[in-house]
């Protein structure tokens, strides 16, 4: 995983939880940084994906491990 400019748990929360939380934290975020999401919910791997086509905000990294999904965006405008 990179070097997040910040980064947000949201394991135990479930959809649309994690993807609420990284929106509103990405607004708080300068154009450039990035974020690190940790979720627990398996739904948040395709809502991510989504999430950041849909944004246009570039998803560098997603990984699975032991039931943690981990996610690194890049905040793009």
């Amino acid at each position: 995983m990179g070097t997040a400019t910040k980064v947000l748990d949201c394991s135990g929360l479930m959809c649309p939880m994690p993807v609420v939380k990284t929106a509103k934290a990405m607004k708080e975020m300068a154009i450039g940084d990035t974020l690190e999401m940790i979720s627990t919910d398996p739904g948040s791997m395709p809502d991510m994906k989504a999430w950041a086509n849909q944004t246009k905000h570039e998803l560098l990294e997603a990984h699975e491990n032991a039931g943690k999904f981990t996610f690194l965006i890049k905040k793009t405008h």
